[in-house]
């Protein structure tokens, strides 16, 4: 596979992760709203930039190198009210992608550390 960049594993980390949260979610409830609440309250940027703190102690200087650079990517203008949590977001994003392309076992290590797991 060729090496691809930041914005790609950030944009396929953004897709795992929502689909990761989705599979949870659907095993806690049948109702819609419920769904969608429990759902969103994951994939908001907020969530994310807690999860990359809460990983940050336990990464490898790779990943933590991945991470500062996914932290860097430009970020659309719209959401620059809340830029430093939207770039903590994207950075977590870039290392879901990065660890699904190229180290599944490590994804699932952290998944166990967010209390993700299946």
């Amino acid at each position: 596979m060729a090496e691809m960049g930041l914005k790609n594993y950030a944009y396929i980390g953004d897709a795992v992760w929502e689909l990761k949260i989705r599979l949870k979610t659907t095993t806690m409830t049948n109702n819609a709203r419920n769904l969608h609440k429990l759902t969103t309250e994951k994939v908001k940027a907020a969530y994310q930039a807690e999860c990359l703190k809460k990983t940050e102690p336990y990464l490898t200087n790779e990943e933590a190198e991945i991470a500062r650079r996914g932290r860097n990517l430009p970020i659309p203008v719209g959401r620059r009210q809340i830029q430093t949590e939207y770039r903590m977001a994207t950075a977590f994003e870039t290392l879901i992608g990065w660890w699904f392309l190229h180290d599944k076992n490590r994804l699932e290590e952290i998944y166990q550390l967010l209390g993700e797991s299946d």
